[in-house]
C-alpha cells in the first residue's frame, strides 16, 4: 500500500503582455460583434485604460483590430453619432503601436462636420476637445468651458448625497481636464473635496466601479486615496471570476472589471493577473450586502433626533445598524479628514 501525496501547486501566470493580448482579442472577437454599439463601447474603454495607463501591447494584439481600422472613417461618416467611440478606438490604436494615420484624418472629418456642436452638455463638449486635441484640433470655440466644470465639481453638497451620476460626471471632469494624469487639472479645494465626499458615499455603498474612479480621479489630480479604500479596492479585485461559454450572459460586471485594474495599474500594482479564455467570457464579482440604504433608512426614520454631528449620530444610529453596516460606516469615518463635514451633508437634519 502506497501514500499517494498531492501537492498544490500555483498556476501559473503569463507574462503580462500576454495578458493584454488575450484580454484585447476577447474583447475584440468573443463578447460582441463589431456592427454592436456595445462592441464601441466596450473595446473604446479597454484601449483607453491600456493607452493612459501606459501599457505596452503587441503588434499582433493590435492586429486583431485590423478590419475595424481600416473601416474606422467608413464608419464615421455613416455612423456620427457614434463619434466620440470611433475617434476614441482610432486614436487609442494609433497611440499603442498600430501604424496608420487615420485619426487624423477622422478628426479632420468630425471638426468639419461641427459633430461637438451637436453636444449638449459642458462634459460631453469637454471630451470631444480632449479627443480631437489629440491630432491638434479644438473644436469647441469656448474659453470658460472649463470654469463651469470646475465651478460644478466644486460645489461639494451636491457630492455628500448619494448621487451615482453627479459622481461619475466629477470623475470625468478630472479625468479630462489632467488629460488622464499627464497634467495638473487645476481643481479647487472644493473640488478636491467633493472627490472625498464623492468616495466616501461610494466606500459606503461598496461600490467598487464608482470607487475605483474616483481614487484613479484623486491620483490624477495629485491627492492620495485613503488606504483603506484602496486596500478594500485590492480585495476586491481579486474576488472577480471569469466564466467561458458560449452561452454566457453578457449583462455582467465586465466595465468593474475593467476600472479596479485601471486603478490597480495607477496604484502601480500587478494588472489583468485573471487568465482569460478565448471565448466568449463574462466577468462577475461575488458582492455582499452596500449597507448605504440601510444607513440611510436608519437616519430617515430618526426624523427630529437627526443631527449633522458625526459623534452625536454615531451613539444614536449604532444600535439599529447591523453588524456590518457599523463596520463599513466606522471604517468610512476613520479613513477619511473630510468626514465630519460630508457627514453633515449626508444626514440632511433639519430639512423638511
Amino acid at each position: 500500500m502506497s501514500n499517494v501525496i498531492s501537492l498544490a501547486v500555483p498556476s501559473r501566470i503569463e507574462p503580462l503582455e500576454t495578458r493584454l493580448s488575450s484580454l484585447v482579442a476577447l474583447f475584440a472577437r468573443e463578447r460582441r460583434t463589431g456592427d454592436d454599439v456595445f462592441w464601441l463601447k466596450e473595446n473604446a474603454e479597454l484601449l483607453n485604460i491600456l493607452e493612459c495607463t501606459g501599457q505596452s501591447v503587441a503588434p499582433d494584439a493590435l492586429a486583431v483590430h485590423g478590419g475595424f481600422y481600416a473601416s474606422a472613417m467608413e464608419r464615421l461618416q455613416f455612423f456620427p453619432q457614434y463619434y466620440r467611440f470611433l475617434l476614441s478606438l482610432a486614436l487609442d490604436l494609433e497611440d499603442l503601436g498600430m501604424p496608420g494615420e487615420e485619426a487624423a484624418k477622422m478628426v479632420d472629418f468630425a471638426h468639419g462636420e461641427g459633430l461637438a456642436e451637436a453636444e449638449l452638455s459642458d462634459l460631453q463638449r469637454a471630451e470631444a476637445r480632449r479627443l480631437m486635441a489629440r491630432r491638434g484640433i479644438d473644436p469647441v470655440n469656448d474659453p470658460f468651458l472649463n470654469d463651469r466644470l470646475r465651478t460644478f465639481a466644486s460645489r461639494t453638497k451636491t457630492f455628500a448625497l448619494p448621487n451615482k451620476k453627479a459622481a461619475y460626471e466629477l470623475t470625468h471632469i478630472v479625468f479630462y481636464l489632467s488629460e488622464y494624469g499627464r497634467r495638473d487639472p487645476n481643481l479647487t479645494q472644493n473640488a478636491l473635496k467633493s472627490l472625498h465626499f464623492a468616495g466616501l458615499t461610494a466606500f459606503l455603498d461598496q461600490n467598487a466601479d464608482l470607487l475605483s474612479e474616483i481614487c484613479t480621479g484623486m491620483v490624477y489630480a495629485g491627492e492620495q486615496p485613503p488606504a483603506v479604500w484602496t486596500a478594500w479596492l485590492a480585495q476586491e479585485t481579486r474576488k472577480f471570476e471569469l466564466e467561458a461559454g458560449e452561452t454566457v450572459s453578457l449583462n455582467d460586471a465586465y466595465h468593474e472589471f475593467l476600472v479596479c485594474n485601471w486603478h490597480a495599474a495607477v496604484a502601480g500594482e500587478p494588472i489583468f493577473r485573471k487568465p482569460v479564455s478565448a471565448t466568449r467570457t463574462r466577468f462577475d464579482r461575488p458582492k455582499a450586502g452596500a449597507p448605504l440604504r440601510e444607513i440611510s433608512q436608519t437616519m430617515m426614520a430618526l426624523e427630529s433626533q437627526r443631527s449633522g454631528d458625526w459623534d452625536v449620530m454615531r451613539r444614536r444610529m449604532e444600535p439599529q445598524l447591523s453588524a456590518q453596516a457599523n463596520d463599513v460606516l466606522n471604517m468610512a469615518a476613520e479613513s477619511s479628514d473630510h468626514f465630519d463635514a460630508f457627514f453633515e451633508g449626508f444626514a440632511r437634519a433639519g430639512r423638511s
